[in-house]
């Protein structure tokens, strides 16, 4: 079944804590964003993960080089999930794959701004991946003619473990989750809404 990862995109360990209280009955793993841990730092990663022991905890580094180093900082800060840029080289990816099995933790590469995104996936997960993320960032997002449907295609092309994020919301989650994504990952569909309890609840409520 497909899990419900939040993508916390805010930029204080309070809000972000506020925030995780709210949604963690609802969701499987949850994310800490880039910008949230450039503010932030390492700190946030812990103060979450003290906060929500049962969850899987995602930093999303987005590590271009030194993936070694990058990736054991933030196991030992308590993130259970690391991601490193498709776009890096293929050493990167090994040297973080490697601490991440000192250490019973996993790597998530990220494809976002990788052309061919079902062939690297494909590579990267021979390198050790625990999934591949297909992502859309929000620039791209926001560019005339972006489609969460050319994510999903190349998942679906892909034939690996992967996860979607770019988009996804409560009326596109039902795609993702009917092509085979093995989680969907929400960020201003969750942190952006009103309520983000009870949309979260429903976004799980469509994966059920």
């Amino acid at each position: 079944m497909t899990k419900l990862q939040v993508a916390i995109d805010l930029l204080t360990t309070a809000d972000a804590l506020a925030l995780a209280e709210k949604v963690a009955p609802h969701v499987d793993i949850i994310e800490l964003g880039t910008p949230l841990i450039k503010s932030e730092g390492l700190g946030v990663i812990r103060a979450v993960k003290d906060a929500h022991p049962d969850k899987i905890v995602f930093a999303d580094l987005k590590t271009a080089d030194a993936g070694a180093l990058e990736a054991r900082i933030a196991f030992e800060a308590g993130a259970d999930l690391v991601t490193v840029l498709g776009t890096a080289d293929d050493s990167t990816i090994r040297g973080a794959v490697e601490a991440a099995r000192e250490v019973g933790k996993g790597v998530v590469v990220d494809l976002i701004g990788v052309a061919d995104k079902a062939a690297r996936a494909r590579q990267v997960v021979e390198l050790g991946a625990e999934f591949v993320e297909f992502h859309a960032g929000l620039d791209e997002q926001a560019q005339p003619g972006f489609s969460l449907t050319t994510l999903l295609e190349a998942g679906v092309a892909s034939e690996v473990r992967f996860s979607v994020a770019g988009g996804v919301n409560i009326h596109s989650i039902a795609a993702v989750q009917a092509a085979g994504a093995d989680v969907a990952v929400a960020g201003g569909a969750i942190y952006g809404a009103v309520d983000p309890a009870l949309a979260a609840a429903a976004l799980q409520g469509e994966l059920n």
